[in-house]
């Protein structure tokens, strides 16, 4: 008999070699986890219900990006290297063209915003600028998980990007209640004993002391300071992110944790997605803490981050870095100026949001809907009679054309709740008015089968 031969023969033999589907449990356990579905169920939803408004995704405002702000920052910031490099076009270019310094080229640009904006003094060398804050933020967990002893406070309900890094980190998380003030501290410290007992190590402690993502909660100057106190007596690492402490009410802004700090336990996380630009996807992180090598050397963590930099994505886009830097050399360092007609807009839309939902749901009215009112921030969380999961979001979206957060995914367990979040930040006045209309007949055509059942 003739063996098969020609193309077909080849391609029942790749057939046959070709390699078994991998199984999802081989794969790393982030993998697996409620939280690695969130980011993406989220967008995946806007982008099928494209009609609907969205009250859901806490994107900046759209309405003062240019495009043509993109060349203009960035002629500026050459303006500022040619003249650092006493005209040397090739140094110049090599900056912003080349491969870069792992910790970035804006450091001192960065560590002036920081001081004019936050009254933080940061010596550059503690600065390493990321590819937006996610990075910052695995960077220090990265850094900080030696082994599964090694856990992270996180006050819950907390940002699903917390999250989603400690599990990439392999580092778990152990949840904090928060309470009036933002934080339960006689539940952290609970916490921390028990872990302690457990033989774990928490090493930090993660918190938005600023119109927190989800809950727009922001601490108090007493928090603050009794948290600082905390971390001292527990001896764990505060690691603050801060994306929206300029957008408040027009009240005095309080201090940063990091601009309180006199004994180097805050590690600061900041990001201009909000501040200067978002496509632009620049962070950065404050790391100024002393780390004692083996031999008695000492090195800022910075430069311990900025060797696991260097393995992940070996440094932050210089044309990245430079958009970032002309806008702030455009306005001498201060994005506070900077983001004047931003801030406008978040502070007038989040109070039409909040006056909206008076005005839809009065107190005593059915269906019985409350929510919080924080002083800043994009973000409002309301209470429902029902509870309020992703099947629902779907229908939401399909039959009122309204999309929200479920709060679950700020919880990490995928159990749902009575809660949903809004943003208030990218939207137009028409569109939050629309938007309010489809969510108020959202709530009373779901709470009404509740409501029959309660007579």
């Amino acid at each position: 008999m003739t063996p098969h031969t020609g193309p077909g023969a080849v391609v029942d033999a790749v057939a046959e070699l070709q390699l078994a589907d991998l199984q999802l449990a081989e794969l790393h356990t982030s993998l697996s986890s409620p939280i690695s579905d969130s980011m993406n169920f989220l967008n995946e939803v806007a982008q099928r219900y494209p009609d609907a408004i969205s009250l859901a995704a806490g994107r900046p405002y759209e309405g003062f990006l240019e495009i043509e702000a993109v060349t203009r920052h960035i002629e500026t910031y050459r303006a500022h290297l040619r003249e650092r490099y006493g005209h040397d076009e090739a140094q110049v270019r090599r900056t912003m063209l080349q491969y870069g310094r792992t910790k970035g080229i804006i450091h001192d640009l960065v560590a002036r915003h920081l001081a004019v904006d936050e009254g933080i003094t940061a010596d550059p060398e503690s600065i390493v600028v990321t590819v937006g804050c996610q990075e910052a933020l695995y960077l220090t967990l990265r850094a900080l998980r030696r082994t599964e002893r090694d856990v992270l406070l996180a006050v819950v309900p907390s940002y699903v990007g917390l999250t989603g890094a400690a599990q990439l980190a392999d580092m778990r998380v152990l949840p904090v209640r928060t309470s009036d003030e933002g934080i339960d501290f006689d539940h952290l410290a609970a916490v921390v004993a028990r872990a302690k007992a457990d033989g774990l190590r928490p090493r930090g402690c993660y918190v938005v002391a600023d119109f927190a993502n989800p809950t727009g909660t922001s601490l108090d100057l007493d928090t603050r300071e009794r948290l600082l106190r905390a971390a001292e007596e527990h001896d764990f690492l505060i690691l603050e992110d801060n994306p929206y402490g300029f957008f408040g009410d027009g009240s005095a802004p309080l201090p940063t944790l990091k601009a309180l700090d006199r004994t180097q336990r805050v590690v600061y996380l900041g990001s201009f997605a909000k501040t200067g630009m978002p496509g632009a996807r620049v962070g950065y992180v404050v790391a100024d803490q002393w780390v004692a090598g083996p031999g008695g050397g000492r090195s800022r963590l910075a430069d311990q981050l900025a060797k696991i930099k260097s393995m992940l994505t070996v440094n932050t886009s210089p044309v990245a870095q430079a958009v970032i830097g002309g806008k702030l050399l455009e306005h001498d360092c201060s994005l506070r100026a900077a983001n004047a007609r931003e801030i406008r807009v978040y502070r007038d839309n989040l109070r039409m949001v909040l006056d909206g939902l008076a005005a839809r749901f009065p107190q005593g009215s059915r269906p019985a809907v409350t929510w919080n009112v924080p002083r800043g921030g994009f973000f409002v969380v309301l209470t429902l009679p029902f509870v309020a999961g992703d099947d629902l979001l779907e229908e939401s979206a399909l039959r009122h054309g309204v999309l929200w957060t479920p709060m679950h995914h700020f919880y990490g367990d995928g159990r749902p709740r009575r809660e949903i979040r809004l943003s208030v930040s990218h939207l137009t006045p028409e569109e939050i008015t629309e938007g309010l209309d489809r969510l108020a007949a959202f709530a009373r055509a779901q709470a009404a089968p509740v409501t029959e059942v309660a007579r």
